[in-house]
């Protein structure tokens, strides 16, 4: 069936967007010209691997997909998981955070976890950070520990960059205590402190 693209799905889904750039440029979102929303989850046949390109998963399989960034295209988002996702401010999903999480991680041509840093001397903080705490992520998933992170942040630099974004915004208390280097990178990047208007809220209550 149709969906009627209404004020609530508009502002929620901007919304969420415009969180993430609230201390940043909203010249970060200059490749987002499209955004293209589902009623509810898709069902998309397993691309096939390029030429020179290694797949390690069945091509056989059709996936679900909640939403999806495209480098130089639209951004898709379900509105099912969206309006879940806006319900449940402290979940740690967020379909929206996630989607256009990648689209940051985009603008430097590469999707690989590594959005543009303003000053160029944190890139070796950046990574010495995200890589411990991306291989730590990949040993816990494969011996099936429980982590704070969720397990889909294991499937390459890429997703784990908009996992723990997703969880930035969502557990900043969780990840300041489980991950305080992952936390402070974040931080520094996004130029906010959730954990700090988590406390101020839970105070204030």
């Amino acid at each position: 069936g149709g969906l009627v693209l209404n004020d609530e799905i508009r502002v929620t889904i901007a919304a969420h967007a415009c969180l993430l750039l609230l201390r940043l440029s909203h010249n970060y979102y200059r490749n987002v010209e499209t955004v293209i929303v589902y009623p509810s989850t898709l069902v998309a046949p397993r691309r096939k691997p390029g030429f020179f390109e290694v797949s390690l998963e069945p091509l056989e399989e059709n996936y679900p997909i909640v939403g999806e960034a495209f480098q130089q295209g639209p951004v898709i988002i379900v509105w099912d998981a969206a309006l879940q996702g806006g319900r449940q401010s402290e979940s740690g999903h967020n379909v929206v955070y996630h989607e256009f999480a990648h689209k940051l991680d985009m603008l430097d041509g590469a999707a690989d976890g590594t959005p543009p840093l303003k000053d160029r001397a944190k890139y070796r903080d950046w990574i010495k950070t995200f890589s411990h705490e991306y291989l730590r992520l990949r040993r816990d998933t494969e011996k099936g520990r429980q982590t704070f992170l969720d397990a889909y942040g294991a499937t390459n630099e890429a997703e784990f960059f908009a996992v723990a974004t997703e969880h930035f915004f969502e557990q900043p208390l969780i990840m300041e205590k489980n991950a305080p280097e992952l936390y402070r990178r974040l931080r520094e990047y996004y130029g906010q402190d959730p954990a700090s208007r988590f406390r101020q809220n839970n105070c204030a209550v």
